[in-house]
Protein backbone atom coordinates (compact mmCIF):
# COMPACT_ATOMS: atom_id res chain seq x y z
CA UNK A 1 0.00 0.00 0.00
CA UNK A 2 1.29 3.61 -1.23
CA UNK A 3 1.80 6.18 1.79
CA UNK A 4 0.04 9.54 1.17
CA UNK A 5 2.19 11.85 0.24
CA UNK A 6 3.03 14.33 2.89
CA UNK A 7 1.56 18.17 2.39
CA UNK A 8 4.70 20.67 1.76
CA UNK A 9 4.88 23.37 4.22
CA UNK A 10 3.40 26.84 3.17
CA UNK A 11 5.97 29.37 1.39
CA UNK A 12 5.28 31.54 4.61
CA UNK A 13 6.69 28.54 6.41
CA UNK A 14 8.73 27.88 4.17
CA UNK A 15 10.66 31.54 4.83
CA UNK A 16 10.28 31.18 8.36
CA UNK A 17 12.58 27.89 8.33
CA UNK A 18 14.84 29.80 5.97
CA UNK A 19 15.00 32.85 8.11
CA UNK A 20 16.19 30.14 11.10
CA UNK A 21 19.06 29.03 9.35
CA UNK A 22 20.24 32.30 8.04
CA UNK A 23 20.12 34.90 10.33
CA UNK A 24 19.92 32.67 13.60
CA UNK A 25 22.28 30.27 12.49
CA UNK A 26 19.83 27.10 13.74
CA UNK A 27 20.94 23.66 12.91
CA UNK A 28 20.03 21.38 10.58
CA UNK A 29 18.26 19.32 13.43
CA UNK A 30 16.79 22.29 14.62
CA UNK A 31 15.36 23.35 11.55
CA UNK A 32 14.21 19.93 10.83
CA UNK A 33 12.07 19.81 13.64
CA UNK A 34 10.32 23.56 13.33
CA UNK A 35 9.38 22.39 10.26
CA UNK A 36 7.97 18.75 11.42
CA UNK A 37 6.14 21.00 13.93
CA UNK A 38 4.62 23.83 11.56
CA UNK A 39 3.75 20.91 9.20
CA UNK A 40 1.85 19.44 11.94
CA UNK A 41 0.05 22.58 12.44
CA UNK A 42 -0.85 23.51 9.00
CA UNK A 43 -2.70 20.01 8.35
CA UNK A 44 -4.87 20.64 11.28
CA UNK A 45 -5.61 24.20 10.28
CA UNK A 46 -5.81 22.58 6.59
CA UNK A 47 -8.75 20.40 7.94
CA UNK A 48 -10.36 23.35 8.86
CA UNK A 49 -10.01 24.84 5.55
CA UNK A 50 -7.67 27.72 7.62
CA UNK A 51 -4.41 28.96 6.62
CA UNK A 52 -1.67 30.30 8.84
CA UNK A 53 -2.18 33.74 7.12
CA UNK A 54 -6.33 33.73 8.69
CA UNK A 55 -6.14 31.38 11.33
CA UNK A 56 -7.71 32.67 14.62
CA UNK A 57 -6.86 32.48 17.95
CA UNK A 58 -9.60 29.72 18.95
CA UNK A 59 -8.16 27.64 15.61
CA UNK A 60 -4.68 27.37 17.41
CA UNK A 61 -6.24 26.67 21.17
CA UNK A 62 -8.12 23.84 19.31
CA UNK A 63 -4.83 22.41 17.78
CA UNK A 64 -3.13 22.33 21.19
CA UNK A 65 -6.23 20.87 22.94
CA UNK A 66 -6.44 18.26 19.61
CA UNK A 67 -2.60 17.85 21.45
CA UNK A 68 -2.96 16.95 25.19
CA UNK A 69 -6.26 14.98 23.68
CA UNK A 70 -3.80 12.50 21.93
CA UNK A 71 -1.52 12.17 24.82
CA UNK A 72 1.41 14.61 24.38
CA UNK A 73 3.31 15.56 27.36
CA UNK A 74 2.91 19.27 28.57
CA UNK A 75 6.37 19.44 27.66
CA UNK A 76 5.95 18.65 24.35
CA UNK A 77 2.91 20.31 23.70
CA UNK A 78 5.10 23.37 25.40
CA UNK A 79 7.65 23.20 22.94
CA UNK A 80 5.02 23.09 20.14
CA UNK A 81 3.53 26.02 21.38
CA UNK A 82 7.15 27.75 21.25
CA UNK A 83 7.53 27.13 17.40
CA UNK A 84 4.22 28.28 16.87
CA UNK A 85 4.76 32.06 18.74
CA UNK A 86 7.93 32.35 17.42
CA UNK A 87 6.06 31.56 13.66
CA UNK A 88 3.34 34.13 14.11
CA UNK A 89 5.93 36.42 15.24
CA UNK A 90 7.58 36.15 12.19
CA UNK A 91 4.46 36.52 10.54
CA UNK A 92 3.48 39.67 12.10
CA UNK A 93 6.88 41.52 11.10
CA UNK A 94 6.82 40.26 7.47
CA UNK A 95 3.10 41.91 7.23
CA UNK A 96 2.04 38.46 5.98
CA UNK A 97 -0.12 39.34 9.29
CA UNK A 98 -1.75 42.56 11.02
CA UNK A 99 -1.70 40.79 14.25
CA UNK A 100 -0.28 37.67 16.20
CA UNK A 101 -2.94 34.75 17.35
CA UNK A 102 -0.44 33.63 19.20
CA UNK A 103 0.52 36.30 21.74
CA UNK A 104 -3.40 35.05 24.07
CA UNK A 105 -1.93 31.30 24.26
CA UNK A 106 -1.76 30.23 27.60
CA UNK A 107 1.53 27.93 28.16
CA UNK A 108 0.64 24.28 30.07
CA UNK A 109 1.80 23.87 33.27
CA UNK A 110 4.83 21.91 32.94
CA UNK A 111 5.24 21.37 36.83
CA UNK A 112 8.74 20.45 38.44
CA UNK A 113 9.80 16.69 38.25
CA UNK A 114 10.74 14.96 41.88
CA UNK A 115 14.19 14.57 42.22
CA UNK A 116 14.99 10.45 41.85
CA UNK A 117 15.48 9.17 45.63
CA UNK A 118 17.19 5.79 46.63
CA UNK A 119 15.61 4.21 50.18
CA UNK A 120 17.95 4.68 53.57
CA UNK A 121 17.85 0.80 52.99
CA UNK A 122 19.55 0.99 49.10
CA UNK A 123 21.94 3.31 50.24
CA UNK A 124 23.26 0.56 52.91
CA UNK A 125 23.12 -1.85 50.38
CA UNK A 126 25.34 0.64 47.89
CA UNK A 127 27.88 0.86 50.68
CA UNK A 128 27.98 -2.41 51.80
CA UNK A 129 28.49 -3.81 48.59
CA UNK A 130 32.00 -1.37 48.15
CA UNK A 131 33.06 -2.62 50.96
CA UNK A 132 32.66 -6.01 50.12
CA UNK A 133 34.59 -5.93 46.50
CA UNK A 134 36.05 -2.45 46.49
CA UNK A 135 39.38 -0.77 45.26
CA UNK A 136 41.26 -0.45 49.02
CA UNK A 137 38.24 1.27 50.06
CA UNK A 138 38.20 3.65 47.81
CA UNK A 139 34.74 3.38 46.89
CA UNK A 140 32.82 2.99 49.93
CA UNK A 141 34.81 5.94 51.28
CA UNK A 142 33.48 7.98 48.37
CA UNK A 143 30.20 6.87 49.18
CA UNK A 144 30.13 7.53 52.59
CA UNK A 145 31.11 10.70 52.12
CA UNK A 146 29.01 11.65 49.13
CA UNK A 147 25.28 10.13 51.16
CA UNK A 148 26.72 12.24 55.02
CA UNK A 149 27.45 15.55 53.20
CA UNK A 150 25.43 16.10 49.80
CA UNK A 151 28.32 17.32 47.59
CA UNK A 152 28.36 18.40 44.02
CA UNK A 153 30.05 15.22 42.31
CA UNK A 154 32.65 17.57 40.78
CA UNK A 155 32.82 19.13 44.65
CA UNK A 156 33.68 15.59 45.71
CA UNK A 157 35.93 13.92 43.45
CA UNK A 158 38.40 17.43 43.59
CA UNK A 159 38.41 17.43 47.76
CA UNK A 160 41.92 18.07 48.31
CA UNK A 161 43.85 16.30 51.03
CA UNK A 162 44.13 19.06 53.04
CA UNK A 163 40.50 19.36 53.54
CA UNK A 164 40.44 16.02 55.65
CA UNK A 165 43.61 16.09 57.46
CA UNK A 166 43.45 16.15 61.82
CA UNK A 167 40.44 13.70 61.28
CA UNK A 168 37.84 17.05 60.83
CA UNK A 169 34.46 17.27 62.33
CA UNK A 170 33.39 19.27 59.28
CA UNK A 171 34.73 19.83 55.53
CA UNK A 172 34.98 23.05 53.92
CA UNK A 173 33.95 23.01 50.54
CA UNK A 174 34.66 25.69 47.24
CA UNK A 175 31.69 24.91 45.41
CA UNK A 176 29.55 27.42 42.92
CA UNK A 177 30.91 30.63 42.18
CA UNK A 178 34.08 29.88 44.03
CA UNK A 179 32.13 30.13 47.76
CA UNK A 180 33.04 28.39 50.49
CA UNK A 181 30.64 26.67 52.78
CA UNK A 182 30.59 24.33 55.76
CA UNK A 183 28.89 20.66 55.70
CA UNK A 184 29.71 18.36 58.84
CA UNK A 185 30.81 15.08 58.46
CA UNK A 186 29.57 11.80 59.77
CA UNK A 187 31.06 9.21 62.15
CA UNK A 188 30.83 6.67 59.45
CA UNK A 189 32.47 9.20 57.28
CA UNK A 190 35.02 9.81 59.62
CA UNK A 191 35.69 6.37 59.98
CA UNK A 192 35.56 5.41 56.29
CA UNK A 193 38.18 8.69 55.60
CA UNK A 194 40.56 7.97 58.12
CA UNK A 195 41.03 4.36 56.44
CA UNK A 196 41.17 5.06 53.44
CA UNK A 197 44.33 7.69 53.81
CA UNK A 198 46.03 4.28 55.29
CA UNK A 199 45.26 3.00 51.79
CA UNK A 200 45.52 5.94 49.58
CA UNK A 201 49.21 5.53 49.23
CA UNK A 202 49.11 2.55 47.81
CA UNK A 203 47.62 4.50 44.74
CA UNK A 204 50.25 6.31 44.14
CA UNK A 205 54.14 5.65 42.73
CA UNK A 206 56.80 5.49 45.28
CA UNK A 207 57.52 9.09 46.00
CA UNK A 208 54.47 10.35 44.83
CA UNK A 209 52.67 12.69 46.14
CA UNK A 210 49.34 14.14 45.37
CA UNK A 211 47.12 17.22 46.58
CA UNK A 212 43.87 15.27 46.08
CA UNK A 213 42.54 12.99 48.21
CA UNK A 214 41.37 10.81 45.60
CA UNK A 215 44.45 10.78 43.53
CA UNK A 216 44.64 9.40 39.97
CA UNK A 217 47.57 8.82 37.39
CA UNK A 218 45.07 10.33 34.37
CA UNK A 219 45.38 13.97 33.38
CA UNK A 220 43.27 15.51 35.66
CA UNK A 221 45.12 13.97 38.92
CA UNK A 222 42.25 13.39 40.78
CA UNK A 223 39.44 10.57 39.69
CA UNK A 224 36.67 12.11 37.68
CA UNK A 225 33.33 12.39 37.82
CA UNK A 226 33.12 10.18 34.55
CA UNK A 227 35.00 7.06 36.42
CA UNK A 228 32.63 7.60 39.32
CA UNK A 229 29.50 7.45 37.79
CA UNK A 230 30.85 4.77 36.23
CA UNK A 231 31.92 2.48 39.11
CA UNK A 232 28.84 3.59 41.23
CA UNK A 233 26.55 2.12 38.36
CA UNK A 234 28.77 -1.59 39.13
CA UNK A 235 27.92 -0.72 42.85
CA UNK A 236 24.33 -0.54 41.61
CA UNK A 237 24.84 -3.97 40.33
CA UNK A 238 26.43 -5.58 42.90
CA UNK A 239 24.03 -4.32 45.59
CA UNK A 240 20.80 -5.67 43.47
CA UNK A 241 19.60 -2.07 42.52
CA UNK A 242 18.83 -0.92 38.69
CA UNK A 243 22.04 0.94 37.87
CA UNK A 244 19.66 3.63 35.80
CA UNK A 245 17.91 4.41 39.65
CA UNK A 246 21.53 4.75 40.76
CA UNK A 247 23.97 8.36 40.32
CA UNK A 248 25.95 10.34 42.15
CA UNK A 249 23.27 13.41 41.76
CA UNK A 250 20.67 10.79 43.49
CA UNK A 251 22.85 10.10 46.23
CA UNK A 252 22.94 13.69 46.51
CA UNK A 253 18.76 13.62 46.55
CA UNK A 254 18.96 10.97 48.82
CA UNK A 255 21.40 12.73 51.62
CA UNK A 256 18.70 16.39 51.08
CA UNK A 257 15.31 13.76 51.52
CA UNK A 258 16.64 11.76 54.43
CA UNK A 259 17.73 15.09 56.62
CA UNK A 260 14.44 16.22 56.41
CA UNK A 261 12.93 13.07 56.75
CA UNK A 262 14.96 13.17 60.12
CA UNK A 263 13.71 16.57 61.03
CA UNK A 264 16.47 19.29 59.80
CA UNK A 265 14.99 22.15 58.38
CA UNK A 266 15.10 23.58 55.13
CA UNK A 267 17.60 26.48 55.68
CA UNK A 268 20.25 24.26 57.14
CA UNK A 269 19.86 21.65 54.25
CA UNK A 270 20.37 24.80 52.20
CA UNK A 271 23.17 25.75 53.15
CA UNK A 272 24.46 22.44 53.04
CA UNK A 273 23.79 21.43 49.80
CA UNK A 274 24.97 25.21 48.62
CA UNK A 275 22.07 25.95 46.92
CA UNK A 276 21.78 30.08 46.36
CA UNK A 277 17.61 30.03 46.70
CA UNK A 278 16.08 28.12 49.38
CA UNK A 279 13.35 27.75 46.63
CA UNK A 280 16.16 24.95 45.45
CA UNK A 281 15.73 23.26 48.33
CA UNK A 282 12.09 23.45 48.55
CA UNK A 283 11.72 20.77 45.76
CA UNK A 284 12.35 17.92 48.48
CA UNK A 285 9.27 18.52 50.76
CA UNK A 286 7.48 17.92 47.80
CA UNK A 287 9.52 14.29 47.91
CA UNK A 288 8.05 13.85 51.91
CA UNK A 289 4.85 14.88 50.60
CA UNK A 290 4.83 12.21 47.82
CA UNK A 291 6.24 10.00 50.05
CA UNK A 292 3.21 10.79 52.92
CA UNK A 293 0.43 10.66 50.48
CA UNK A 294 1.69 6.88 49.50
CA UNK A 295 1.68 6.25 53.32
CA UNK A 296 -1.58 7.42 54.00
CA UNK A 297 -2.93 5.44 50.95
CA UNK A 298 -1.11 2.02 51.70
CA UNK A 299 -1.11 1.92 55.77
CA UNK A 300 -4.61 4.22 56.78
CA UNK A 301 -7.39 2.05 57.92
CA UNK A 302 -10.10 3.99 55.93
CA UNK A 303 -8.16 3.94 52.80
CA UNK A 304 -7.95 -0.07 52.81
CA UNK A 305 -11.67 0.00 53.75
CA UNK A 306 -12.35 2.32 50.50
CA UNK A 307 -10.48 -0.03 48.14
CA UNK A 308 -12.57 -3.04 49.68
CA UNK A 309 -15.50 -1.70 49.23
CA UNK A 310 -14.65 -0.74 45.34
CA UNK A 311 -12.92 -4.16 44.81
Amino acid sequence: MKKKPSTPLSREAEAFIEMLSAERGASRNTTAAYGADLKDLEAFLARRKQKPANAGADALRAYLKSLDYVGMTPRTVARRLSVMRQFFRFLLAERIREDDPASTLDSPRLGRPLPKVLSREEVDRLIEACRRDDDLGRMATLLEILYATGLRVSELVTLPLVAVERDPTVLVVRGKGNKERLVPLSDPARAAIASWLHMRAARLEEGEKSRYLFPSRGRTGHLTRQRFAQLLKEAALAAGIDPARVSPHVLRHAFASHLLEGGADLRSVQLMLGHADIATTQIYTHVLDEKLRALVQDKHPLARRSRKRAG
